[in-house]
């Protein structure tokens, strides 16, 4: 899982760059301001979670199990879903894209509670 989360990190962290200089520059005149704050609000959630996602492939060497595994699978799958819906919500302007927005929120939960759950059940030894 090392090499996969690693890869989706820097794949995400890569497009969340890409996407925010896009929006600074490229759409700062074509999108109103509140479609502007909209996607930059899904660049914001896709380079935090792009980082807890990089968290969860370091963890993964020392934690292994299906929590971490879950967590890093919901942060990837909230990123497309959460950052995603709003990035097409706000370049196509189909206000009906928005009902995934929560799913992908949801997913961030989800990710956060499964981190949340691994550490729980961590057994230090001293």
């Amino acid at each position: 899982m090392l090499r996969g989360f690693l890869m989706l990190a820097a794949f995400f962290g890569f497009t969340g760059v890409g996407l925010g200089a896009f929006a600074a520059h490229g759409l700062k005149n074509r999108l109103t301001p509140e479609y502007l704050a909209i996607f930059h609000t899904g660049v914001t959630y896709q380079l935090v979670h792009t980082l807890a996602l990089l968290g969860v492939a370091l963890l993964a060497t020392h934690m292994p199990g299906r929590l971490v595994t879950w967590a890093g699978g919901s942060f990837a799958i909230g990123i497309l879903l959460f950052s995603g819906s709003l990035y097409v919500l706000t370049l196509t302007g189909v206000g009906k894209l928005g009902i995934i927005t929560p799913f992908g929120g949801l997913a961030f939960l989800v990710g956060w509670f499964c981190l949340g759950l691994a550490a729980w059940r961590l057994q230090l030894t001293a």
